[in-house]
């Protein structure tokens, strides 16, 4: 039997005229919370839901809409701002039939406390973007919310548009909004962001389809989020994770869409699903750290998940061996040849992969702090004189290769004796960022952890868990090199560790 939030949620749809027909069915769990089942055995191509735009809430359909467009507010501030001011409607508003099966605010980091970070995040590749996330967005309030309780017709209820209602605002926005179109901009889907995720086992896709019953492209998910780096999932999909609350309900009919823009949203089958089974969406290829971030939640054996290595942290080691004037002049030499780390949010990385392999960048960085200052010369010369000379040339010269050698060779003659030593001081140099805790103590407290108890605990549990095992692999990876050249010297394994 459906939940008295699910039995209201659907008389609303009905009112709207979203249209799931026969196709699904809602549970709602107190626990895992609700989610999507098939009513039959369902087919690829199937359409599952067909949703109105006009059922859809966004700066152009809320009641908010004259005072964003007024104060000039765009992308997931100006959706915040529609969704507080149908929240401050209570009853009242079009959507509350919808309003009242979300959560207060999602689990993302943004809404935890600076304690929460500092203490949860620490060390992994969350703690200083969350940090810079939440002065970011408190900024937004202070500069285009604040102002607005102090103008315009609306007469808006201060209560409904404070800091913590803004950000529990975002915190929905970022979760759940995606594209609809470029009139419309972003929006909030309802039903569309019951779906749960599931890496790599998505069932339903997401697409605009004309009212006339022309189809257009696929709309690509997207969410215009600088702040937190929302906008790089495209593969159309929706975001979702859904707790409980549950308030009244008022059967309204939303406002009009534009005669511009007459066109529905609709749910599509991409593979069989047979009855009783969850519907899947996914939200993409995301490590577990790109997913607590957006979403609050992370997968244990995320094949897509990564670890950084920062370019200070290569500094600090650089400058552990050489002068700081020697690691400067290297990484010059080496941006000169045209190499260059990940860059985010004005921070340069290396990304270390799922298998524990170090990104290309990383090494020739490694191998360039290591040239001995005659071959460092001759390069130095090269590039000031602007001779067609490049480091694979150099490698080449190396092995008395007489042409320059592909990426995958430059990759291997790259592997010596020096940079997998740095490799190995790097790993530990990162390790070091997560406090006195080992990886096996992080092990022992997320077996003990519940979810349902704590989950944010649980999940920033799984994320320095999965990190930390990529740090091992780096370090098997690089020690098995060692193990190598030594091998070929003659060295025992003993010999080497010492």
């Amino acid at each position: 039997m459906a939940s008295r939030r699910l039995r209201a949620f659907k008389r609303w749809m009905k009112s709207q005229s979203i249209d799931s027909g026969d196709a699904l069915r809602f549970t709602d769990d107190p626990s895992l919370g609700i989610a999507v089942r098939a009513l039959r055995d369902l087919r690829e191509g199937d359409v599952v839901a067909a949703i109105p735009k006009a059922a859809c809430l966004t700066v152009r359909t809320g009641g908010a809409s004259s005072l964003v467009e007024a104060a000039g507010l765009e992308g997931s501030l100006g959706l915040s701002v529609a969704l507080m001011y149908e929240r401050s409607l209570g009853a009242s508003s079009p959507w509350a039939g919808y309003l009242q099966l979300l959560p207060e605010e999602e689990c993302l980091p943004m809404v935890w406390t600076l304690d929460e970070v500092d203490g949860l995040l620490r060390g992994t590749e969350l703690h200083k973007t969350v940090r810079e996330d939440k002065a970011l967005i408190y900024d937004d309030w202070k500069e285009s919310i604040l102002p607005l309780l102090d103008s315009g017709p609306l007469k808006l209820k201060p209560e409904f548009f404070g800091p913590e209602q803004y950000f529990a605002a975002r915190s929905l926005v970022a979760s759940r909004s995606f594209e609809i179109d470029e009139y419309h901009g972003s929006g909030m889907v309802p039903l569309a962001d019951l779906f749960n995720h599931k890496t790599g086992a998505e069932d339903v896709h997401f697409t605009n389809v004309s009212s006339h019953g022309e189809s257009d492209d696929d709309s690509d998910y997207g969410d215009d989020y600088p702040d937190a780096d929302i906008t790089e999932d495209g593969n159309g999909q929706l975001i979702q994770d859904l707790d409980t609350n549950s308030h009244g309900n008022m059967d309204m009919e939303c406002p009009p869409v534009s005669k511009e823009d007459p066109a529905v949203l609709e749910m599509i089958l991409l593979k069989d699903v047979k009855a009783g089974d969850e519907v899947y969406n996914t939200y993409g290829t995301l490590g577990n750290a790109a997913l607590l971030h957006r979403y609050g939640f992370t997968e244990e054996n995320n094949p897509y998940d990564i670890v950084n290595i920062d370019i200070e942290l290569v500094l600090e080691w650089s400058n552990s061996l050489f002068s700081n004037r020697h690691s400067r002049a290297r990484v010059a030499m080496w941006r000169k040849l045209n190499y260059s780390g990940c860059v985010s949010q004005d921070s340069e990385y290396f990304e270390i992969s799922y298998k524990g392999e170090p990104q290309l960048e990383l090494m020739i960085l490694l191998y360039m702090m290591l040239l001995p200052d005659d071959a460092y010369n001759i390069l130095d010369l090269a590039v000031s004189t602007e001779q067609d000379y490049n480091l694979d040339m150099l490698l080449s010269e190396k092995d008395e290769l007489r042409e320059a050698p592909t990426s995958e060779l430059s990759k291997d003659l790259l592997v010596t004796e020096g940079v997998c030593k740095a490799l190995l001081e790097l790993a530990n140099i990162r390790e070091g960022l997560y406090g006195p805790n080992s990886i096996r103590d992080d092990i022992e407290a997320l077996n003990m952890c519940r979810c349902s108890e704590d989950r944010k605990l649980y999940y920033t549990l799984i994320l320095r868990v999965c990190e930390r095992k990529i740090l091992e692999k780096l370090r098997r990876y690089a020690s098995f090199k060692v193990e190598a050249f030594g091998r070929k010297k003659g060295f025992t394994r003993r010999d080497i560790r010492k």
